[in-house]
């Protein structure tokens, strides 16, 4: 992909993703209307306090295209019961590819790149969450190798479950 860089977002980005990423996501507003609300807000609230996540972008002729956060091991999380979760590897979330820029792997180049700074800490598999709606998502994330790891699983409603995957790193493809 000519001109495609990646790097650290910077203070000035901080518009730009959100547009960027309610953009993406709001292709799943149909699909999941009961939810949508929720998880929009989970989206802005996630977006409003990324730490101690790496907020990544792509960006390709001076506009960004993209942007994912990766989440450091030993990130704790809480249910929506309260409960802390703590994430024994690093996770993939809020992958977000500009409406407009897709389908030119843009989404796999992200990941790889999650893919390649978690490989620099020393780790050896990367999780994420997708749900069924996400289908070109999940596709995405099977052809790279990532596996159901239904273990990881989580309902936050009755009739919507968020599905957990997971991809043990091949050390020499650093």
């Amino acid at each position: 992909m000519p001109d495609l860089q990646f790097r650290d977002a910077r203070t000035t980005d901080i518009e730009a993703i959100r547009e960027l990423t309610l953009s993406a996501y709001h292709e799943y507003a149909g699909l999941m209307p009961t939810h949508w609300d929720r998880y929009r807000q989970g989206i802005l609230g996630t977006l409003a306090d990324v730490k101690p996540a790496e907020q990544i972008v792509a960006e390709q002729d001076g506009a960004l295209v993209g942007t994912v956060l990766l989440y450091p091991s030993g990130t704790v999380f809480h249910t929506t019961a309260g409960k802390p979760v703590t994430l024994s590897c690093p996770e993939i979330r809020l992958l977000a590819v500009l409406p407009a820029a897709r389908g030119r792997g843009l989404g796999q180049a992200l990941v790889r790149e999650c893919l390649r700074r978690a490989r620099l800490t020393g780790a050896t598999t990367v999780t994420l969450h997708t749900t069924d709606v996400m289908r070109v998502a999940m596709r995405m994330y099977e052809r790279m190798g990532f596996v159901r790891a239904p273990e990881l699983d989580f309902q936050p409603a009755e009739d919507l479950t968020i599905k957990g995957f997971r991809l043990v790193l091949d050390p020499s493809a650093a």
